[in-house]
């Protein structure tokens, strides 16, 4: 896959003419609601594109957004849109960025959100380099909304290849650190009216690499 492969996506298709479109990203914002956090929770959404998701977390009022995303394009995309429904976008920091490779600033985030992008690291190298973003980004007893294709879900999306997941396989993936709180099947329809079939989980965050850290420091001293 070639760096430009999602800016090329964006450039030729709309916005609603994408499998992941959703018009209502109603069920993810009930997930949210439910971890009951705070207006000013720092919350980034990764691999945003150009989904409707951040301008319901807008007019929901929070009020620290980082959004995330491999195409200039889908964000400019975003951009646009929010400003042509006179949504305040001033507190969103914008990146175009490698989920894999980017630096994000550590123990940063009460929220991590994931749709359809982590279902695409089909190779181990770039499973563990976005998990280990996740666990420095995350703020400890953070949260992670992940969704990915299901086990029962398609095999390929966009014309890539992707791995699907059961529970008991992406809390493996995850590893330890990760305490399941809440997963759910949700039939996706896509644009053209087929189904696809995603798992929607969410995760709470315990820090132990951190943890142990200090806990070294603080014998070193």
């Amino acid at each position: 896959m070639s760096d430009n492969y999602w800016e090329d996506v964006y450039q030729s298709k709309q916005t609603d003419q994408v499998s992941w479109y959703q018009q209502h990203p109603s069920q993810t914002m009930k997930f949210i609601q439910s971890l009951d956090l705070p207006l000013q929770a720092k919350l980034i959404d990764v691999g945003s594109g150009a989904s409707l998701f951040v301008d319901q977390l807008i007019e929901a009022g929070y009020k620290n957004l980082h959004v995330l995303d491999l195409s200039e394009t889908a964000l400019n995309t975003t951009q646009a849109r929010l400003l042509e429904k006179n949504l305040d976008s001033s507190h969103i920091d914008w990146q175009v960025a490698d989920i894999c490779t980017v630096a994000l600033e550590p123990q940063h985030y009460d929220l991590w959100h994931d749709r359809a992008v982590f279902h695409f690291m089909v190779t181990e190298v770039h499973q563990q380099q976005y998990l280990h973003n996740v666990r420095q980004a995350l703020k400890p007893n953070g949260f992670m909304i992940l969704s990915t294709f299901a086990e029962d879900g398609p095999t390929q999306c966009s014309g890539l290849p992707v791995e699907r997941y059961s529970v008991e396989k992406l809390a493996q993936k995850l590893g330890r650190n990760f305490i399941l709180l809440r997963h759910e099947v949700e039939i996706h329809i896509t644009p053209w009216n087929t189904e696809q079939r995603f798992l929607n989980t969410i995760w709470q965050f315990k820090n132990e690499y951190f943890k142990k850290r200090d806990e070294v420091s603080l014998i070193s001293n």
